[in-house]
């Protein structure tokens, strides 16, 4: 029996009822809101009257239907996997399934993190799936194919602890290769690209290549060799580090400590709901402040509509929980061996409204990666496909160019 016939799959369709929708309308109207201290803005979180803006749009004149319309333009499909892992627990994995348009399309896996979903890829997978259409040469098409991480959006939710990134890596494994799939790509940011390292270090034999937009596993061994300018960039590094951890990273914290506490009222208010997300896209995106420069606010509220509807803003945050409980460090010695490239955001500029991290030394990528390619981003953030997709599509074609199996 092959993987594709052993892999159950149906096409799936966005379909949220009037009777949701109008129920969104309703919890939105009648918000009750905190009182915010004067002046503060947005330094202790979302800023009050941007939120009462946003809300009010969302309620009155946000178009759901235009949206979903949108989003089924896409062929969609539900996967059955996971039913015979350790976990035993099979869980229903939505996915988009671009076939490519070209001689020899490469299969290629994008994953997403958080507080994004699977629609973070909306407008990369056609340029990546027919380069043709879109001024690209048609040698670098890709079968596309975008899950949705369990407990996020249209991916059922674990029921049962122990879904982690490891876990994560060995279901996309078995979807990919059960649509018929023996070798391919993969990329990610964020959670995706904890996801897309561990495709690499877990299941070599089926990976031509990943591509990551973050540093997410460290060597154990320590460099012995790095001189007095690779000394100064750890400590910058680490200082950029420790300046974001100590402003940014409480709600990793509670996500990773307390998921269920904090579910209780995201998932039952969508007006906290889209407090405890938009601030991170303000945050963590090239925004200078005005989180709209960088999203507009339709897609900030169709990432947010999607957890809303699907009332998976509690399982999706509990992957922090996952990950510590069951945290996967390397082993002595041990390297992910498939080819690697890198697209990292910049260090922002003094005075940007939140410290971010930017790119790691390179020798420390090095000490775990077979590193191939090493771009900083000119311009965008923590959202690269999102925020600059023509950028990401560049970068995606140009690493697995030279790694596609010659016929």
């Amino acid at each position: 029996m092959t993987h594709a016939e052993s892999t159950h799959v149906e096409g799936f369709r966005v379909a949220v009822t009037d009777e949701e929708i109008e129920g969104l309308r309703a919890a939105l109207r009648r918000t009750r809101w905190p009182r915010q201290m004067e002046g503060v803005g947005w330094r202790e979180g979302t800023d009050l009257a941007y939120l009462q803006e946003l809300v009010a749009y969302w309620a009155d004149r946000f178009d759901w239907r235009a949206v979903e319309a949108r989003l089924n333009d896409e062929p969609q499909f539900l996967a059955r996997v996971g039913a015979g892992d350790d976990a035993g627990e099979p869980l229903d994995i939505h996915f988009v399934h671009r076939r490519g348009v070209g001689p020899a399309p490469l299969p290629l896996v994008l994953t997403h993190g958080w507080p994004s979903t699977y629609f973070e890829f909306r407008d990369v997978i056609g340029p990546l799936a027919d380069p043709g259409a879109h001024g690209g040469d048609p040698a670098d098409a890709f079968d596309v194919i975008v899950p949705s991480l369990p407990g996020y959006g249209f991916s059922s939710a674990p029921a049962r602890v122990g879904t982690g990134p490891s876990r994560i890596a060995a279901l996309w494994d078995e979807l990919v290769r059960g649509l018929g799939y023996e070798r391919y790509g993969a990329a990610g940011c964020d959670w995706g690209a904890m996801v897309t390292s561990l495709l690499g270090l877990e299941h070599p034999e089926h990976l031509v290549g990943i591509h990551l937009g973050m540093l997410t596993l460290r060597s154990r061994q320590r460099d012995e060799s790095a001189g007095a300018a690779d000394q100064e960039e750890e400590r910058q590094f680490a200082a950029r580090t420790k300046a974001w951890a100590r402003t940014e990273a409480a709600y990793t914290d509670i996500q990773g400590t307390k998921p269920q506490s904090l579910a209780y009222g995201l998932n039952d208010s969508p007006a906290g709901l889209a407090a405890w997300i938009v601030e991170k896209f303000r945050a963590w995106g090239d925004t200078s402040g005005d989180v709209e420069s960088a999203f507009t606010r339709d897609d900030l509220l169709t990432n947010i509509s999607i957890y809303w509807f699907t009332q998976t803003i509690g399982s999706a945050n509990r992957l922090y929980h996952e990950a510590r409980r069951s945290p996967r460090r390397l082993g002595e010695g041990e390297r992910v061996t498939v080819p690697a490239g890198f697209l990292l955001e910049r260090a922002l500029p003094e005075g940007h409204v939140t410290p971010n991290i930017g790119p790691p030394p390179r020798r420390r990528a090095e000490l775990v990666y077979d590193v191939r390619r090493w771009t900083i981003a000119p311009r965008g953030a923590h959202f690269p496909a999102w925020e600059t997709p023509d950028l990401y599509v560049d970068e995606v074609r140009a690493f697995f160019r030279d790694l596609r199996p010659h016929t």
